[in-house]
């Protein structure tokens, strides 16, 4: 691979060797249209990121002396001229895309795996991701982890909590899945996951815990059993004395939607409340059950993380399919949170080409200043770029797409007091966000 002046395209064989093409410019791709990739929409690929060959599709560059976007459908390394494959990154916790892998589908194209897919390059000798930090603590890199001394600990926590089922499904997320928070609960800093609920009341499109037959395979099977209270507060309360300035969180992505277990969690976080008033009780959810939200607030719980692809009700139900309760449950629910006190964050599912497309920007504006929302987290959308578009009945107009980047700059301008971030946010980080100078 030779050093260039601008990002160029990168493409894959059979066997997932990369090569950098000759002569052709990167490119990403939003909502299905074509964009010629700038230095500036691009970053160092970060650590722990991986880089996926996308299958039935031809990666599609552009040509500056044609003038023209290419398809590349070739391997022009390979003397037999087999196939080649587009290239796409995916960017490890902490940062979000802003452009996806320019492609085209062959007749054979099957549904991508639930991951997210940013356009990938490769420029001065490196590769480049099109995407944007937005989080800059390290919570979930694996860099910080220690592998070993998770295992220990695995070992260790079989001692202090014998009879904890909790416990011992937190250790297949943690040894069989990788699952950082769950790593993160054995290492005894930051957030705890406290999964709850084996059912759900949504059937989105890119759920990771359950899919039905003839979709794609889930990433990870989703917790068999609804823990007892006592469990669920042994677990919180240990996180709670042992790390400094911590987060316990229900709502994960190895369970359906914690408020389908919301008795059992209302007793759980009173017992928890009950022996402590520190650290964060936090629920990310569908907020699909107002009532239910209102009494957790009651019972000492303190955040909320809702998960919208769209502030638009007609672009909620298609991704969402809610079985039992509307959108405007939902917004129900955020006016009780906000009611009680609670922190309010939105965990933002980001598609380039539709999360800043003109219409959902003017509509996130109007909900943002309605509602008082405390923090967006900005998180990628793990789906089949293409499909989501189809799926969604999408078309959108390139004219109108204001870029990822330019929507959380004019955020941050137009709203000084909402976070911008990634991760759940500790009391701590809220205290020294607030306490800026201005706000």
């Amino acid at each position: 691979m030779a050093k260039h002046d601008f990002p160029r395209l990168l493409i894959a064989d059979k066997d997932h060797r990369i090569y950098d093409v000759p002569g052709l410019e990167a490119a990403g791709m939003k909502g299905g249209r074509f964009f010629r990739l700038d230095k500036r929409d691009l970053i160092k690929l970060p650590p722990d990121s991986e880089l996926f060959m996308l299958p039935d599709r031809y990666p599609v560059g552009f040509d500056p002396v044609a003038g023209q976007y290419t398809r590349v459908q070739t391997n022009p390394f390979d003397e037999k001229n087999r196939p080649c494959y587009p290239v796409a990154a995916f960017i490890c916790p902490g940062y979000t895309a802003n452009f996806n892998p320019a492609y085209k589908e062959s007749r054979s194209a099957c549904l991508l795996p639930l991951f997210s897919y940013a356009a990938a390059a490769y420029y001065k000798g490196q590769v480049y991701a099109a995407g944007t930090r937005v989080d800059m603590e390290r919570r979930q890199q694996l860099k910080g982890m220690d592998l070993q001394l998770v295992a220990r600990n695995v070992k260790k926590f079989r001692k202090y909590f014998p009879g904890n089922r909790l416990v011992r499904h937190l250790e297949t997320c943690a040894l069989q899945y990788g699952c950082p928070a769950g790593r993160n609960f054995f290492l005894q800093r930051y957030e705890c996951p406290l999964p709850t609920s084996p059912s759900c009341n949504s059937s989105c499109l890119g759920c990771i815990s359950h899919q039905p037959e003839n979709g794609c395979p889930a990433t990870q099977e989703r917790i068999k059993f609804v823990p007892a209270p006592e469990e669920i507060a042994e677990v919180a309360l240990f996180h709670m004395r042992e790390v400094k300035d911590p987060v316990v969180s229900f709502g994960q992505g190895c369970e359906g939607e914690p408020l389908m277990s919301g008795e059992t969690i209302i007793k759980a976080v009173k017992i928890i409340r009950r022996a402590t008033g520190k650290g964060v009780i936090n629920m990310n959810t569908n907020a699909s059950k107002p009532g239910i939200i209102e009494r957790l607030f009651k019972a000492g719980m303190d955040s909320m993380r809702v998960s919208l692809n769209s502030v638009r009700e007609e672009f909620y139900d298609k991704y969402y399919r809610p079985a039992g309760y509307s959108f405007s449950d939902v917004l129900s629910s955020i006016k009780k949170a906000k009611k009680s006190g609670g922190f309010i964050s939105i965990n933002y599912l980001v598609v380039p080409g539709f999360t800043d497309l003109v219409p959902e920007v003017d509509s996130l504006y109007v909900f943002l200043r309605r509602y008082g929302i405390d923090m967006i987290q900005w998180r990628n959308l793990n789906y089949d770029p293409a499909a989501y578009f189809k799926k969604m009945r999408i078309h959108p107009d390139e004219n109108e797409m204001i870029g990822i980047d330019t929507l959380i700059a004019s955020l941050k301008k137009g709203f000084p007091r909402l976070m911008h971030g990634y991760f759940n946010p500790s009391r701590g980080r809220i205290r020294r966000f607030r306490g800026r100078p201005g706000f």
